[in-house]
């Protein structure tokens, strides 16, 4: 197929929907699709730095389209499926709401993906005006409970041949051959000793003041946060200093090429999510989020403590990660020791969290997509 892919995201940059949406074009390219991306231009890279800053292999081709501020991108999405036709796609697979109301509009299939609800003032009326179309679609939902949260909330039911639970994904074969921790940290210069990793943004709602008082309650331990910008970072740093922690190592921004040895670095990887989380179109995600990170830390083959929120429970599951009340450093603490103590249960779940990998690979991901348009596209 050739598919015309669509977003709103800045291309090249570090935020997760940006990363997100170049993985996605980049399984269906290895799956043997022609894949074409268009992204609005606020700055361009040649394909090294992209291929660096995404963690990527398989070139395809990537168009910047010039936009005006004041039409909040629609002029954009219009361009962009435009172009998607002149380039004779098979289907629009987007991201923005508009550009799939668009394509459908101009009787193109289109593949629309939700992480969070329609939001402000046009993302319901639109919504209803894309599920109205007649023209083919494919609604994609990172988790279960978005798909179901959307229904309730638009009184609508989702023919099941037209839906994708889509849960975000992973590329297992860039973890393959990892040395084990203790190595990691050699090979990166890191401090020696047993090590608990986390890697993200720094946000509100991703749970580095929980991680902050774990830190301290456990000078014993070394901590390694890896990503954040600048300006995220900067607080924390301060704090650290204030509060005398002297266990926890900053990185600032590791492109996602050379991310899989620092989270092989960990004994440990952590999720501390709070029960509540901004996205960023306002509001709380985290009854529906689906982070990538859990997906690389599931193929890095380390255990996982993670915060009890129900969301999670749909890929996670005992036997990977240990469940903590993202309010309570006491319980965190708790399973830290007990994993530290306990060989034999790392070793359990490292296997574990290594055979669910697979299942998550973002090729999987896309041959389930492709599979279902082609479906729809007879």
């Amino acid at each position: 197929m050739r598919i015309g892919c669509i977003t709103t995201s800045i291309v090249p940059s570090k935020t997760a929907n940006s990363i997100q949406a170049v993985k996605v074009c980049h399984a269906m390219k290895q799956i043997g699709h022609e894949v074409h991306l268009w992204v609005p231009e606020f700055q361009r890279a040649d394909w090294h730095q992209i291929a660096e800053i995404y963690g990527i292999t398989e070139q395809f081709e990537i168009t910047w389209l010039p936009f005006s501020p004041k039409f909040k991108q629609y002029d954009f999405s219009w361009r962009s499926v435009r172009a998607a036709i002149n380039w004779n796609a098979d289907l629009v697979y987007t991201w923005a709401l508009q550009a799939a109301l668009f394509a459908n509009m101009v009787k193109v299939p289109a593949a629309m993906e939700f992480h969070d609800f329609p939001m402000g003032f046009m993302g319901p009326k639109l919504f209803k005006m894309f599920m109205r179309s007649k023209t083919e679609k494919l609604i994609m939902t990172t988790t279960r409970a978005l798909a179901t949260g959307i229904e309730d909330r638009f009184n609508i039911h989702f023919d099941p041949k037209n839906l994708q639970i889509a849960p975000n994904g992973t590329d297992p074969e860039r973890y393959l051959d990892l040395p084990n921790p203790e190595k990691a940290r050699q090979v990166l210069g890191l401090k020696a000793g047993f090590t608990v990793g986390y890697t993200g943004h720094f946000y509100p709602g991703r749970g580095m003041d929980l991680l902050t008082n774990i830190a301290k309650e456990m000078p014993e331990v070394n901590f390694l946060w890896v990503g954040g910008q600048e300006k995220d970072i900067a607080p924390w740093q301060e704090i650290l200093q204030i509060q005398s922690i002297h266990n926890v190592t900053i990185t600032g921004f590791i492109p996602n090429s050379k991310l899989p040895m620092y989270q092989a670095a960990a004994d440990i990887l952590v999720m501390p999510y709070a029960k509540k989380i901004e996205g960023s179109s306002g509001g709380n995600i985290a009854p529906v989020i689906n982070p990538m990170k859990m997906f690389d830390y599931l193929s890095t083959g380390r255990p996982i403590v993670a915060s009890d929120i129900p969301v999670f429970h749909e890929i996670l599951n005992e036997e990977i990660a240990l469940f903590c009340d993202p309010e309570t450093s006491t319980e965190w603490v708790t399973a830290i020791k007990k994993l530290s103590e306990d060989n034999s249960l790392r070793l359990s779940m490292q296997k574990n969290a290594l055979d669910t990998s697979i299942k998550y690979s973002w090729k999987n991901r896309a041959e389930i997509s492709t599979k279902k348009l082609k479906k729809i596209l007879k």
